[in-house]
């Protein structure tokens, strides 16, 4: 299941980031949008053709600022779980990503970790950590500080 084990009738927001490959933008996204958050919002990631592993370097780049996704495993997105954001973050999957009337969504304009070395992903990881802070913000869920 690609929730975060969150309620997903609780009163809080629930944003959902998808890319194609659901193991470099979109799990970078979720590991800081979680850190965050810290329960005060849900969050889920998803792929159009999910990986069998997340990025190694996208790994390495979030434990250097103490966030540690090496457990998370690449999910396929589903309607149901589409529907039931109420933010739709996509990152680079063009045609693919689910489109459903009435629901909000953001595209973020990002470079593909795929395939690249830490020093590659460094500054994509720091783009991310920017729009994650600023889509809490404008959820009005405070950030976390830690």
């Amino acid at each position: 299941m690609l929730r975060d084990g969150q309620d997903p009738d609780a009163d809080v927001p629930t944003v959902l980031f998808l890319c194609v490959h659901n193991a470099g933008r979109s799990q970078m996204a979720m590991g800081f949008f979680r850190h965050y958050a810290g329960g005060r919002a849900a969050v889920w990631s998803g792929g159009s053709e999910p990986a069998s592993d997340v990025n190694p370097s996208a790994v390495t780049a979030m434990t250097e600022v103490g966030i540690d996704i090496s457990v998370a495993t690449p999910q396929v997105w589903t309607d149901e779980i589409v529907r039931a954001a109420d933010v739709v973050v996509t990152m680079g999957c063009g045609d693919t990503c689910p489109m459903f009337p009435g629901k909000r969504y953001l595209d973020w304009v990002l470079d593909d970790p795929a395939g690249q070395g830490v020093d590659a992903v460094r500054p994509i990881r720091d783009e991310i950590n920017g729009r994650v802070r600023a889509l809490l913000d404008e959820l009005g869920v405070p950030a976390a500080t830690s």
